[in-house]
């Protein structure tokens, strides 16, 4: 089981990486635009104060959902562009999650 910090910090990453390719291949730019590094900011910081991270595996499964409504939006619409990319630019970490997602399923049945 790893710790929680390394959990907090694999999440960060994880999302990171969709939000920079989400805006590479969306908005065109080589750097996050503004509204994009919003965004990241707004993860990172709530990924900071999850009093959960230690017993959920996504936020989409989690009970309390802490994003605003509009950042909630922006969020689901990164990750639905990004997720099916990412086995093609960030294969390690696209393998990682869908392990611990098949892993979340299987413990729920």
């Amino acid at each position: 089981m790893q710790s929680t910090d390394s959990k907090r910090e694999k999440e960060k990453r994880v999302v990171a990486q969709m939000i920079r390719l989400f805006c590479k291949r969306q908005h065109h730019q080589a750097d996050l635009c503004p509204d994009c590094r919003e965004v990241l900011s707004y993860a990172m910081d709530r990924s900071d104060h999850c009093p959960f991270m230690e017993s959920k595996t996504f936020c989409s499964s989690c009970k309390v959902h802490c994003y605003r409504p509009e950042m909630r939006e922006k969020i689901r619409d990164i990750m639905r562009f990004s997720g099916p990319r990412m086995l093609l630019y960030h294969p390690a970490l696209a393998v990682s999650h869908m392990l611990l997602a098949v892993k979340e399923r299987m413990n729920k049945t």
